[in-house]
């Protein structure tokens, strides 16, 4: 006895996915609505945050690289008084934790108001994800499973920029061969938000993309000298003796609400109970397996399905850094929807697929609980495809062999 076919299987998954996904995010968008004050020039959410609140660090790049000395701002005590003077005294503690060259391209955004250059940000971001998914999966429909997923929930409700790196990953992935000047470039650029890339040079080297490689590299050099030029070549080293301290701080102190956010190996060993050294030292390891993974998958199975490929280098990109927020998920969010939509998933792959589309949702109530658990799911689905690219399956259920079933195909 045949049941449904395996498309119509994929699109009852898909359709799920949606329904499950849309209510989550409908519930959740309503109730940021209705708690947020917006008569302020600033508005603030339920939680004394002002809205898009990751954004207005950037809109702070941006207002920065139009004044004098924006290195002083990665001090964390200068930087929140300046802040405070806008948005008010008490405001929750913030640290600027990225690279100098952001500020080539937050300028422009800091000349103009904090609300118009927020909405201005949101449309182009999601704008710029829309047309790289829909290109990416083929199907102008699947973008908008993926628009409900908590990564894009959570990016959108904080001001991330997210959807534009999302966009950027896909569109290097497409040029790799193609365009891969343009590859190169786009490669160079992410190092603006170097956690989510940390493993493209592994797959570029892995895959024999020189060129590929030298133009990101020039690319990234540009930018740095371009910052010293226009900001003094201090400001590279500010940004290495005290802006990556106070950053770090932030993955010492697990009090703060923001590690709950994190579904990395390290966070989730340190949220725990385990201490600092040893937490780094299981994220060491992990992070050497899933640069030794993705190089391998590259190098030996350069021609096995795209969507897998790519699948797996997500994969290992979250379970390679200690620091990653939940919203930079997204990419590993993208590729679940296209395991499932395009491949035939067994039931273990299908599983695995879906609890990354629920990714972030997973680790705040694992957090929640200090229950080590979200950060497996990343390691667990690179594992499975590893395993499926070699040919090899971690689970077989023994009733397929057993003849029970019969030999229907």
């Amino acid at each position: 006895m045949y049941g449904p076919s395996p498309d119509l299987k994929r699109q009852r998954d898909l359709q799920a996915v949606l329904i499950f996904g849309a209510i989550a995010f409908v519930a959740m968008a309503l109730g940021t609505y209705w708690k947020t004050g917006w008569a302020a020039a600033f508005p603030h959410d339920a939680t004394t945050l002002v809205v898009g609140r990751d954004f207005l660090n950037f809109w702070m790049y941006g207002r920065a690289a139009l004044g004098a000395n924006p290195a002083q701002f990665y001090d964390p005590a200068l930087y929140n008084h300046a802040l405070a003077a806008l948005v008010g005294h008490g405001y929750p503690t913030q640290n600027w934790s990225y690279p100098p060259s952001l500020l080539l391209l937050a300028a422009p955004f800091g000349y103009l108001k904090y609300v118009p250059a927020l909405l201005c940000w949101s449309v182009m971001g999601t704008a710029a994800f829309y047309f790289a998914a829909r290109k990416q999966l083929g199907d102008s429909r699947l973008p908008l499973i993926v628009f409900v997923s908590p990564a894009a929930l959570f990016c959108l409700m904080s001001g991330q920029s997210t959807f534009l790196t999302t966009a950027a990953l896909l569109a290097i992935f497409g040029c790799l061969d193609r365009r891969p000047v343009l590859a190169g470039i786009l490669v160079g650029l992410l190092t603006l938000k170097p956690q989510i890339a940390l493993l493209l040079p592994v797959m570029l080297v892995a895959s024999g993309r020189w060129r590929v490689l030298i133009v990101a590299s020039a690319t990234a050099a540009l930018m740095v000298a371009a910052t010293a030029a226009l900001y003094g070549p201090n400001i590279w080293s500010v940004y290495w003796h005290v802006g990556v301290p106070a950053q770090n701080a932030v993955l010492r102190d697990t009090s703060i609400f923001a590690t709950h956010l994190m579904p990395t190996v390290f966070m989730n060993a340190h949220l725990a109970g385990l201490g600092y050294e040893l937490s780094m030292g299981l994220q060491g390891v992990v992070s050497a397996c899933a640069a030794a993974t993705v190089f391998w998958a590259f190098r030996k199975h350069p021609a096995a399905e795209p969507v897998k490929l790519q699948a797996l280098f997500f994969a290992c990109s979250i379970a390679a850094t200690p620091y990653l927020m939940g919203y930079d998920t997204l990419p590993l969010a993208l590729a679940a929807v296209a395991l499932i939509a395009q491949t035939n998933l067994d039931g273990s792959g299908k599983r695995l697929a879906q609890l990354a589309f629920w990714l972030l949702f997973l680790q705040i109530g694992f957090a929640t609980l200090h229950f080590p658990g979200a950060a497996l799911v990343p390691v667990a689905l690179a594992a499975y495809i590893a395993l499926n690219l070699a040919g090899l399956r971690l689970f077989r259920p023994w009733y397929r062999d057993s003849g029970l079933l019969g030999h229907a195909p």
